[in-house]
Order: C-alpha cells, then structure tokens, then sequence
C-alpha cells in the first residue's frame, strides 16, 4: 500500500478522479493500545465497526487478543487474518449452521443469546455427532437496557426484557461451563451514566437469578469526537464502570469485558473526495450516502472537513452535499463548515470514517471505486493523542466525579 505525508500530497502525487481512502495505521494502534492499558479488564474489538484485514492485524499487534463476532463471515475474515485471536459470537440471533461451523471448525466456544429458543440451538449446534452437548461453552445473556444517553439507539432490537432475564440466566447457567451477562447501552454514549443505569440492571438480573456470574460485558457505545460532540474522557467511562462493577453479586475471579467498535477505529481512516459540482450552497461530490457517508445520510452524521486547495481563502460557510448517485437520497445536509469560494474541481477530506464509514461502501449505481492509501498525519480529531482540551469544564457532559 503507498504511503503519503497526508491527504494534499495524495492529491498532488495522484489527482485522483475516484474517492481514495486515507487510512492511519498509528492512530487504529494508538487506540487500541489505550484501550488494552486502561480499561480495566478484556477488550473485544468489534469487526463490524471495520472488518479490514489490515486493521485487524494492526489491533492485534497493538495487544488485542479477543474479538466479537457478528457473523460466520466474520467468523472467518478474522480467523484467516489473526488465526491465534479469540473470537466471540456475540450476534444474539445466529443460524444453526453458522454456530456449528464456528464451534467445530473455528474453535469459537463464546456466544451470546436472548431468547431460549436461542440457548437450544446454541446446544444442540455445538453437541458432537453422537449428541452430547459441548462441555466448553461461554454462554452470555444479553440483557435489554436504555439507549437514552446514546446518539444511535440499540434498545429496540436485541435483549432480554429484565422481568425474563432471571429464568434465562438459571437456564443457561445449566449449559455452559462459564456465564455471563451483556449489554450495549448504544453507539455514541456521550456521559458514563449509560453504564450506570446499565450495570443496575445488571445487578438486579443477577439477584433475581441468584446464579453464579463469571463475567460481565458492558458491550461498546464508547465515543468518539465528532463536530458537535465532545464527550468526557475515556477515562470516566472507565472508572465508573470498574467502580460499579465490583459492586455486583458475581464471582469472585469474575471478568469484566468491553466490545469498543467506533472509539478504536474511527480515527483510522479519512477520505478525499472531489467537487464535481457547486450548486450555491450544495456541493456535488464523489462519494455518498450508498458509500462511505452513508451516517451522513442516513443519520445526519456531521463529519469533519477540510479543503485540501491553498487557494481557497474565502470564509466558512455551511454546505450541504449530494453524492454521485441518480438518488435523491444520496443527500448530506450536515452542515459541512468549507471556505464560500469552494468550487468544482476542488478536492475535500472529510475526517472521522474509521468506523462504519470505508466499511459500508457499495457499487450501487456504478459508483463505490475508492483506492486506499497510508498517510502518516494524525487524524482531524483524537481522543488518544494526550493534546485535547478537557470537556468536562462544558455544562453540557454530565459530570460523576
């Protein structure tokens, strides 16, 4: 892969007509490594943020050894990529075949459920030919919790609702040498207090059980900074997690795990697009909503950006984008903050795509070609480089200390 300065000399060195992916590999490593040192307990780092082979080898150098898993080609992107890692099937909702080829042959023994429809093809896939159940089995229950203090809600989809978890949990524990409960409070968590009122629903789940508990699992939800959102440090979410968690009725040597996904990968990627079109206020550009825009979209998503032309010396202004496609809805209103005089044939970086960005790229339409290079800048916005302003002084983070 080429390796460039930072995204003004990509576009110096290739002038380039399609989008070109712009990926840090220091940044991903830095992150993850912050992730290993301060958290305390396992992290899990969550493919389906960014399932790059190359990504997940450089997480892997940076210390981390365990990863969820969402799907059998999940399962297997990450085994070929990193074969000694530990991989964890933590989609709640798995087909039979996809649990047996991940138990038999990828020698995947962690899943999670929320049903027990669940837990019995769970059994029943992972016993041997003559049908004895597996003895081996890591069982988490996942457990229906608030997304309220999220910017992207995971509340409605996936969980045990609390007045059923308790049955789920004695069941479970029958068939699994090891168990566990999980959550996801949600992607984008902006205060600590998601974990809060997450882990107190932990504690009554267990309570109401009266099982053993060998781990819990906060899931992801960590935030990333993003124009109009600062969260506290990484540091608070940590703290009161580590602090509520040896509050719970569990084991004694029980484990404490976190599956972070956008907060260990945005900052690995950025990408250059080129305007194609000005329409007063709205620019047409190279990539969208059916690319890697499509939280943009999708979401209202507001990506950093920044013009990569030395001559564009007009004030910020507030633009819109369409992308490439024949779709009306391939729209980004953002607002994008880019110098008035901006015009076709000017190319922009828009930052902070690491995570379910370059990951949810299609073809549709034709559109979708995106070369990937290296640069050796630092990302547009960090959690991790030591040089960040403390937010905690804002009167709009919540505050636990």
């Amino acid at each position: 892969m080429h390796e460039f300065p930072d995204a003004k000399a990509v576009v110096s060195a290739l002038a380039p007509d399609e989008p070109v992916i712009l990926n840090r590999p220091h940044a991903a490593a830095r992150a993850a490594r912050f992730f290993v040192e301060k958290f305390p307990g396992k992290t899990l780092y969550a493919v389906k943020a960014n399932p790059s082979p190359d990504l997940l080898k450089i997480v892997w150098d940076a210390g981390v050894t365990h990863y969820d898993v969402a799907s059998i080609a999940e399962v297997r992107l990450t085994r070929e990529a990193v074969p000694e890692a530990e991989l964890c099937f933590m989609h709640p909702v798995k087909r039979a075949r996809a649990i047996r080829e991940a138990y038999h042959e990828h020698g995947v023994k962690t899943f999670t459920l929320d049903t027990m429809e669940e837990l019995e093809k769970i059994v029943t896939a992972c016993s041997d030919e003559q049908g004895n159940p597996a003895k081996d089995l890591r069982l988490l229950v996942r457990l229906r919790v608030s997304s309220e203090h999220a910017e992207l809600s995971l509340a409605s989809k996936f969980g045990v609702d609390l007045a059923d978890a308790g049955e789920l949990l004695q069941v479970t524990r029958q068939h699994c040498d090891w168990l566990g409960v999980c959550f996801h409070v949600g992607s984008q968590a902006m205060t600590p207090f998601a974990f809060v009122q997450a882990l107190e629903r932990v504690r009554a789940s267990i309570a109401d059980a009266s099982v053993v508990i060998d781990m819990v699992d906060v899931g992801g939800g960590f935030p990333s900074i993003y124009p109009g959102m600062e969260p506290p440090p990484l540091e608070d979410f940590f703290s009161v997690i580590h602090r509520h968690f040896y509050e719970l009725p569990i084991a004694y040597n029980a484990e404490l795990w976190c599956e972070p996904g956008r907060a260990m990968c945005a900052e690995y990627s950025s990408l250059i697009v080129l305007v194609e079109k000005r329409r007063d206020d709205e620019l047409y550009i190279n990539d969208g909503s059916y690319g890697a825009l499509f939280d943009a979209a999708h979401v209202d998503w507001r990506f950093p950006v920044t013009a990569l032309a030395d001559d564009l010396t007009g004030p910020l202004q507030e633009f819109a984008f369409y992308g490439p496609t024949c779709d009306d809805a391939d729209y980004m209103k953002g607002p994008f903050m880019l110098p008035a005089d901006i015009k076709a044939g000017d190319y922009i970086e828009i930052g902070m795509l690491g995570a379910y960005g370059a990951a949810m790229k299609t073809g549709f339409n034709g559109f979708g070609d995106a070369e990937a290079v290296n640069v050796a800048d630092e990302p547009m916005f960090s959690l991790y480089r030591g040089d960040r302003a403390d937010p905690r002084s804002s009167d709009n983070v919540v505050n636990l200390r």
